[in-house]
């Protein structure tokens, strides 16, 4: 198996949807790998907005008083899994015992009410941003949809990953390949 599809290169990876892969809910998408192992792989879309919600709003449907240093940040569409629930992708100098998943140097995530209680408050990770929803594969599944070229992948940074403009992440994440995101196919080739 090619060393870029390995389990353990996964994690803490950028996978980056080409252009006609089929699934709409993942086009143009730019999903940080959580987690990955034989069994299971969970991501997050970290360039989509979800409409019509705010972090001020989540907060009070939470019963979360913002404190007068509360983070200002935008909540994204994490995936189609769980919609409801909610994610915090963020830098590894937050974190509780039991809660997060610390992913590698750069990154962690969290899904308890801990760490919104903590950005409510003017406090927790120095970067972070709040999905609802993940994405989500089976065994062999993102293995398969890799080799189907569904995805490419590449290494994470905070700079690209907690960047403001959603709408350029995926045009940079393609750029750290050296791939200009005009040249891309909707269908791709086999020799």
């Amino acid at each position: 198996m090619d060393e870029s599809h390995d389990t353990l290169q996964l994690q803490g990876k950028l996978l980056i949807a080409m252009p006609g892969m089929g699934d709409p809910r993942f086009e143009g998408s730019v999903v940080f790998v959580c987690a990955h192992s034989g069994d299971e792989t969970l991501g997050l879309i970290v360039n989509k907005p979800a409409s019509g919600v705010s972090f001020r709003d989540m907060l009070e449907q939470l019963s979360i008083e913002p404190g007068p240093g509360c983070a200002e940040m935008g909540v994204h569409f994490g995936g189609p899994v769980e919609t409801g629930r909610g994610f915090v992708l963020h830098t590894p100098d937050y974190g509780t015992e039991g809660s997060t998943l610390h992913v590698n140097d750069d990154f962690a995530m969290t899904a308890t009410l801990d760490v919104l209680e903590a950005l409510a408050g003017g406090g927790g990770p120095r970067q972070a941003m709040l999905m609802l929803g993940y994405a989500g594969w089976g065994p062999g599944q993102l293995e398969q949809e890799l080799m189907q070229n569904g995805w490419l992948t590449c290494d994470a940074t905070p700079d690209l990953v907690f960047a403001a403009d959603d709408g350029a992440k995926w045009s940079q994440a393609l750029a750290t390949l050296g791939v200009d995101a005009l040249t891309l196919s909707a269908s791709a080739g086999r020799a």
